[in-house]
């Protein structure tokens, strides 16, 4: 069998040794596409391979359609909505992610920009402290726990709101105050670290009415999808309450827009870094191809996403 590794921006060498010597002690073989510009390399890539290995990629339906052989696609990340899981359930290919794997770089880097922005972009001018702070947790899953953990560690008090999570037991075991509702958790946030998934439900979610119910000063830090973003509630609402601050991990569609009118207190990565650390990349690349190799040689569906 076959597996290819598509990556328009590659891993690093190492977690592509890894992933190959995975692979290849198994008895399969590994094909590699990296940096390609044109979907046609990818399509064509795909016609004579059983499993795929993807960061960032896009697996459309035009692309499982030209994937005859295909069984298995394994998203190095947390997120999935890159792939068609509609095309891939109707030919019976199973999806997964690598849950975990990114967790501690995305948090870390939510830590990181609070305070950026608590210091004016480390730009002149007096900054304000972590310390003391109530920071918001919007879904708790594996990043927010981590960005939650590492909050306490700094002295912030630490609330979260998570729809799938009743028991507040979760949250208390690492000291986090379980609030009853999103509109509970903005209104108390100093800091708010949203990690929602883009879905119909979460799309365009995040807006006016949130963000200026947040208390004075407070920032809105988005490591998880610019697609949950309200952009033009989030503009109304910088417009409306000066003292708002908004840093992405995502550009936003209107993000030269929003730097040219607020100036330091908007900030967006110029490309998404939340999972780009050394740590990282090599462990979801090498967690993607032990899920392959699971599934093709003993069935094992554990991180499957379209069940």
């Amino acid at each position: 069998m076959r597996v290819l590794i598509a990556t328009e921006k590659p891993f690093a060498k190492k977690a592509v040794d890894g992933i190959k010597g995975i692979i290849e002690s198994a008895g399969f073989e590994t094909v590699l596409l990296e940096k390609y510009t044109d979907k046609a390399d990818l399509l064509k890539a795909v016609a004579d391979v059983e499993a795929i290995i993807i960061r960032s990629d896009k697996v459309t339906a035009e692309v499982i359609d030209a994937a005859k052989n295909l069984k298995i696609v394994v998203r190095a990340g947390a997120g999935y909505d890159n792939v068609d899981l509609a095309a891939a359930t109707a030919r019976g290919i199973v999806v997964m992610n690598t849950p975990g794997q990114n967790s501690n770089a995305v948090a870390e880097l939510a830590l990181g920009m609070m305070v950026f922005m608590a210091r004016n972009q480390f730009q002149s001018g007096t900054g304000t402290e972590l310390q003391g702070k109530t920071l918001g947790i919007h879904a708790y899953g594996n990043v927010g726990k981590l960005v939650g953990r590492k909050g306490k560690a700094l002295g912030m008090n630490v609330v979260a709101f998570d729809p799938f999570i009743t028991d507040a037991k979760v949250f208390e075991a690492d000291g986090v105050k379980k609030v009853d509702s999103v509109e509970e958790l903005y209104k108390v946030s100093d800091y708010l670290s949203l990690h929602i998934p883009a879905t119909e439900q979460t799309k365009k979610s995040i807006g006016h009415a949130l963000l200026t119910s947040m208390p004075k000063g407070a920032t809105l830090v988005n490591t998880a999808r610019k697609e949950v973003i309200d952009e033009a509630g989030l503009a109304q609402a910088l417009t409306e309450r000066e003292d708002l601050k908004y840093v992405t991990d995502i550009a936003a569609d209107t993000q030269a827009e929003l730097n040219e009118k607020f100036g330091l207190r908007v900030f967006g990565t110029p490309k998404k870094m939340g999972a780009e650390t050394a740590e990282a990349n090599i462990n979801a690349g090498l967690a993607a191809a032990n899920q392959i190799v699971g599934f093709l040689k003993h069935g094992d569906t554990k991180f499957q996403v379209n069940k």
